[in-house]
């Protein structure tokens, strides 16, 4: 599985990071614009997490079974994905 740059303490992480996001009507997440202007729906996203090219976030597997990307945990809940701004 490749890691991409997640070890990479002390060194300057040059991977996008999300930085606004699409909901639907329920408020579940859609689509990610990332710091290099990219939008990507949840499919492609997803896969761009799996692969490492995405910063502060990781994929995990739900209780359903399904796998779906998340913030990674720093404490900070002003960067929560939920938070992002929308576009």
């Amino acid at each position: 599985m490749n890691q991409g740059n997640n070890g990479m303490q002390g060194e300057q992480d040059t991977r996008e990071r999300f930085v606004a996001v699409q909901k639907n009507g329920d408020g579940d997440l859609t689509a990610f614009q990332t710091s290099s202007g990219r939008m990507l729906d949840y499919a492609t996203a997803l896969q761009e997490v799996q692969a490492g090219r995405i910063a502060g976030v990781n994929a995990f597997k739900g209780r359903d079974g399904e796998t779906y990307i998340r913030g990674d945990a720093d404490g900070d809940p002003t960067n929560n994905l939920d938070q992002l701004p929308m576009f």
